[in-house]
């Protein structure tokens, strides 16, 4: 029996307990949030809520959210605590919801949102573009087309 069908098999037999919950119930509840680069911790504390880029569009997570993995573009990570948020700029990575309200977000580059310069972002996107277009080999040209990725979204975090 191939693993696809012996998971449907076991999903059809096993008993359903699904829960609701509505904002009210969610908003009461906190969420631990770590956020790491590969060599070290830039957040980890409980939160209210977090809204990521999400490779499949924007989410916010609030605990009790359902399990999952989700591959994250480049894009603002906003953190949301009682007295305030915080929004960090990440260029990649994976956010994963865990059972019992935790929440892991790994990604590759990660700073606070104020620390970026716009006179900086649209230099350096300048810069990118003309390397991406120009007669470079293909690896220059690929390397610089991820970084027109990754300034046209620190751009747009920018102007908002």
């Amino acid at each position: 029996m191939s693993s696809f069908r012996l998971l449907s098999a076991a999903a059809r037999t096993a008993p359903r307990v699904l829960g609701r919950r509505g904002y009210a119930e969610a908003a009461s509840d906190k969420l631990k949030l770590s956020l790491v680069l590969p060599h070290k911790s830039v957040f980890s504390q409980d939160v209210v809520q977090v809204n990521i880029p999400a490779e499949s569009g924007d989410m916010g997570i609030l605990a009790n959210h359902v399990p999952s993995i989700e591959a994250l573009r480049p894009g603002v990570v906003e953190v949301i605590e009682q007295t305030g948020s915080h929004k960090i700029f990440v260029s990649s990575g994976f956010a994963t919801v865990h059972p019992n309200n935790k929440l892991t977000i790994n990604v590759v580059e990660a700073a606070p949102l104020e620390d970026f310069s716009v006179e900086a972002v649209r230099a350096n996107l300048a810069e990118a573009k003309k390397v991406a277009a120009g007669n470079g080999s293909e690896e220059e040209k690929a390397a610089a087309g991820i970084e027109v990725e990754v300034y046209e979204a620190l751009q747009h975090a920018l102007a908002k």
